[in-house]
This record gives structure tokens, C-alpha cells and sequence, in this order.
């Protein structure tokens, strides 16, 4: 290795320098990623009502495809994580988001509930790898100043894309029919895939703990402090919680290594309640308020304003994370999403007028607090094992979305209704508070150990 006369932490360094227009168009891409995630999401609880109608099917029948995207998604997340680990970032991501557009537009040609449910499974596998991706990098891109609410904005696009789906639902289905809109939910990605080839840089902590990146690192780190200098520097990365002289292992033995495996299992929890409270209301929703006598179109406008809500939620639990407690703000999240669902659920038959201001709280609440969660995990692990962490957390948590698919279908072949099915919900929500409050605990037992990470050492294996 050629003599150097310094090194530089590059997530120190990123720390302390400002918030460059490089930093910007990440966050923007990746913003674009998960936008398009959360179009092609909804987009099936939107078309739901057409398909039973057009197809003549029960309701209940809808449950293997309301799910089908959820199980591809945990299967995605599961595989993509130790592959982003491995490969990088940015090349999992680009093939993820361009697997995921070519089968949602291959799923609009669809002509039967089996034919779909194959598609949407393996639009799912993308969608899955997609999501944990884009919040790794963009949380290694971020300062630790800032972290909260860079990475919860750029999740905001998730509830962006189902809002722009619920407007484009409203119109597209009634003139185009309900294929048009997993046409629009295939193309946006398809076409995005080609910008992260040619703008999206790779994650500098990730090129720092692997050799022959030195040169490919500072044309980065040019990017975001053009006046700074990067001759002779070897390049490292100090991680947290990371035991001294403990040998290296596979990112996936390191996140269920004994340090970890506390705040891993906790983690799987937590997200599995707020994927089950999240999906079963955003597949089911559209078909709950035509069972409440809305029309297909008011509908899905009135859902919309569920992750309108989410938007500004997650915003603000962003900033409130960077500035105080990031676990005790996820959890309070959690608490208020708990009573907000069981007066959502009482204001339906007493006071309907309150609905779509109900709605949008409750969506405040409910998509910060799922969201928020997936940020939160990028802070548990370090680096080696971070795209790992966050997307088995994603990945083992979508058995809860898949769960709550199924549990909307049986619930409404039992007969429940809206209020019956918002009330019911607090559960759940209440469970996740409980877990994650439980991570505080266990983080705070002990001191987290530092090490300084070079590639030479990685290698060492």
C-alpha cells in the first residue's frame, strides 16, 4: 500500500462539512426511488375495487394479491442486504428499482387473479431490495447533524407515490381503466433506473472499508467539499459497537452476533406492528369506505389523505429525532397512532364530517412511526453490516404487512367493519412502543466500543 501521511474518517469528515449539492441529489434520487416504491404499493389497494367488479371475484379473493408484492418484498430485503453489503449500494439498488418497474408493467397486462399475484410476487422482489437500499445510503450520506431528517424526508416519497397513485387512481381508472395505472406505476422506475446509473454515486463509508477505492473515494469527497484536498490519505471508517479485537465475520453473523441480537429481535418486532397497522390500511382502506358508502373515486382521494398526513409526520418526527430522543420520538409515535385509530374508528358512525381530518392524523402518526422505525435501524449497526441490518429488519417486519393483507380479506369475510377494523388496530400499535422503548433499554446497558475500520483490515478475514 503506498505510504501515506494522514487518515481521514470519512464519516467524520462528511459529518462536519455542510450539506453539499452532491448530498442534495442523492437525497433527491433516492426520494424518487421510494416515491416510486410507494406508487406501485398502493397501486393494487387502488385498483382493488375495479378488479372485483371487472372480474366478478369476492372480495376475500383479493388477499393472495394484496400480498403477493409484500412476500417478493421480504424475500427482496432478505437477499439484498448482504448482496448491497458485499457488491455496494448502488448497484443492488439500480437493478432493484428496474426489476421492480418492468414486472408492475408487465402485471398491467394481467388477465387472471393467479396471473396478477405472480406478477406483483416478483415486482415485490424488487420493491424489496429497492427500500432498505436507498436508506442505507442515503443515512451514510447524511451528517450525524442531520440524519433524522434527511433520511425521513427522502422516506417521504414512499408516502408521496401513494398520494400521487390515489390522485392518478381517481382519474386514470374511471377513463383508462385500471391497468393504466400499473402501467404508470412500471415506467416511472424503468426510466429513474437510468438516472442512478449516471448521478448516484456509491456509499463512501462502504468504498472505505474495502481496498483500491482510495482514488474513487476522493473523486467523491470532491463532490460534496469541492476546496478540500485528498492527496496521500488512507481512508477509514470508525464504527461503534464493534468489540476490539473480535475477528471479522459476514454481515449477517454480525447483526446476530451476541452484542446485536437484543436490538435485532426487537427491531423485527417493532416493524412487523407497523408494517401489519400500516398495510392492512393502505390495501384496505379504498375497500372500507365503499363497504361505508363513499364511491370508488371519493375513496380513494379520501385515502389519499392518509399518507398526505404521513408527509408531514415524518418530517416532523425527523426533526424531532435530530434534536432530542430519536427512540423515545418513535415511541410516543406509536402511543398517539394507537388512540388516533380508536377514534378514527368511533367518529365514523358519530361524526363522519371529521373524517378526512381524522384521516390525515392518523396518517401523521401511523406512517411516521413505520417510517421512522426503518430510519432508526440504519443507527443500530455499523457500517459492514448496515445494509444488512436495515434490510432483514424490512425484510423479517414485512411478515407483518403480508399479515396484515390477510388479516384485512379475513376480517372482512367476517363481516367487520371500518370502526370495528381502525379500534382493533391499537393493539398492535401499542406492542411496538413497547419493543422499541425495550431497544433503549438494552443499548443503554452497555458502552458502545469503538474501532477504526480500514480496507486493509476488512481483508483480514
Amino acid at each position: 500500500m503506498t505510504q501515506t501521511t494522514r487518515k481521514l474518517d470519512v464519516r467524520s469528515f462528511i459529518d462536519a462539512e455542510r450539506f453539499s449539492p452532491c448530498q442534495w441529489i442523492i437525497l433527491g434520487l433516492c426520494f424518487l426511488v421510494l416515491a416510486a416504491d410507494g406508487f406501485d404499493t398502493g397501486a393494487i389497494g387502488y385498483i382493488a375495487p375495479s378488479l372485483v367488479n371487472e372480474w366478478g371475484i369476492e372480495r376475500s379473493a383479493l388477499g393472495p394479491v394484496m400480498s403477493a408484492a409484500l412476500v417478493g418484498f421480504g424475500g427482496g430485503a432478505l437477499l439484498a442486504g448482504p448482496l448491497a453489503d458485499w457488491f455496494g449500494r448502488k448497484a443492488v439498488l439500480v437493478l432493484s428499482v428496474a426489476f421492480f418497474g418492468t414486472w408492475t408493467l408487465i402485471g398491467a397486462h394481467a388477465h387472471t387473479i393467479g396471473g396478477l399475484t405472480i406478477f406483483r410476487l416478483l415486482a415485490g422482489l424488487g420493491l424489496g431490495a429497492s427500500l432498505p437500499n436507498a436508506i442505507t445510503l442515503m443515512s451514510e450520506y447524511a451528517p450525524a447533524r442531520l440524519r433524522g431528517i434527511a433520511v425521513n424526508a427522502m422516506v417521504c416519497g414512499f408516502s408521496c407515490g401513494l398520494v400521487v397513485g390515489g390522485v392518478a387512481s381517481a382519474w386514470l381508472i374511471p377513463h383508462e381503466g385500471w391497468a393504466s395505472v400499473l402501467t404508470a406505476g412500471g415506467l416511472g422506475p424503468v426510466v429513474l433506473a437510468v438516472l442512478l446509473v449516471l448521478l448516484l454515486p456509491e456509499s463512501v463509508q462502504f468504498l472505505a472499508v474495502r481496498e483500491g477505492n482510495h482514488p474513487r473515494i476522493a473523486r467523491i469527497l470532491r463532490r460534496i467539499a469541492p476546496q478540500q484536498r485528498f492527496d496521500n490519505i488512507a481512508y477509514v471508517v470508525t464504527q461503534t459497537g464493534v468489540e476490539s479485537g473480535e475477528p471479522r465475520r459476514s454481515a449477517l453473523a454480525l447483526i446476530m452476533s451476541r452484542h446485536y441480537l437484543p436490538r435485532t429481535l426487537l427491531m423485527w418486532l417493532t416493524y412487523f406492528m407497523g408494517c401489519l397497522i400500516y398495510y392492512l390500511l393502505t390495501n384496505w382502506m379504498p375497500m372500507l369506505f365503499r363497504d361505508a358508502g363513499f364511491s370508488i373515486a371519493y375513496g380513494a382521494l379520501l385515502t389519499a389523505l392518509f399518507p398526505l398526513g404521513g408527509i408531514l409526520g415524518t418530517l416532523t418526527a425527523g426533526w424531532l429525532m435530530d434534536r432530542f430522543n430519536a427512540n423515545r420520538t418513535i415511541v410516543l409515535a406509536y402511543v398517539l397512532a394507537a388512540a388516533l385509530v380508536l377514534i378514527v374508528g368511533w367518529c365514523l358512525g358519530n361524526w363522519p364530517s371529521l373524517l378526512g381530518v381524522l384521516m390525515f392524523l392518523c396518517g401523521l402518526v401511523v406512517t411516521s412511526a413505520a417510517t421512522s422505525t426503518s430510519a432508526y435501524s440504519a443507527t443500530l449497526y455499523p457500517t459492514e453490516g448496515r445494509a444488512t441490518g436495515v434490510a432483514w429488519t424490512l425484510g423479517i417486519g414485512r411478515i407483518g404487512a403480508v399479515a396484515g393483507a390477510f388479516l384485512g380479506a379475513a376480517l372482512l369475510g367476517f363481516g367487520w367493519r371500518f370502526g370495528s377494523v381502525f379500534g382493533m388496530l391499537a393493539l398492535p400499535a401499542l406492542a411496538a412502543a413497547g419493543a422499541l422503548h425495550a431497544i433503549a433499554r438494552s443499548r443503554s446497558e452497555g458502552a458502545e466500543d469503538v474501532v477504526e475500520v480500514t480496507a486493509m483490515e476488512t481483508l483480514k478475514q
